[in-house]
């Protein structure tokens, strides 16, 4: 996903990711759950039961990193929508 921003806007972002010490792309991440709304009680507890469904199963890192850039782009997609359906 690419964004335009106004060079005010970038300006912000980045006092704010310094002030933070984090990446801008953190405090925008946290900018969308804010005002879109983070991950809901259900979605906790469904992680929680394919966590539990692994019963001694490990993953790799490199798989580990499959699934949560699968979760990041499925939640990009949805945020997508809801943006296109506004």
């Amino acid at each position: 996903m690419q964004i335009l921003v106004s060079a005010d806007q970038r300006r912000r972002l980045e006092q704010e990711a310094q002030r933070r010490s984090t990446s801008v792309a953190s405090v925008i991440r946290d900018a969308v759950d804010a005002q879109l709304g983070g991950i809901t009680v259900e979605d906790r507890r469904a992680a929680v039961d394919r966590i539990r469904a692994l019963r001694g199963r490990s993953l790799s890192p490199e798989e580990l990193n499959r699934i949560v850039e699968e979760e990041r782009e499925a939640e990009a997609d949805e945020l997508l929508r809801h943006i296109r359906r506004a």
